[in-house]
């Protein structure tokens, strides 16, 4: 016995609406995140190397 379409059946075009800018959403989130972890280990790689430069001299 199926339940009766309504919101949050999954059938609705408000359920397909949800589901895709959620999915958008997530990859969008996820590329930023991943280009600020890049960033982030990029600038520190850096520092370590400054630092390890400053240790040799």
């Amino acid at each position: 016995m199926a339940p009766p379409p309504g919101p949050y059946s999954g059938t609705s075009t408000l359920a397909l609406v949800a589901r895709v800018s959620a999915f958008s959403f997530g990859l969008v989130y996820g590329s930023v995140k991943l280009k600020y972890l890049k960033a982030k280990a990029k600038s520190h790689q850096k520092a370590e190397a400054k630092a390890a430069a400053a240790a040799h001299h």
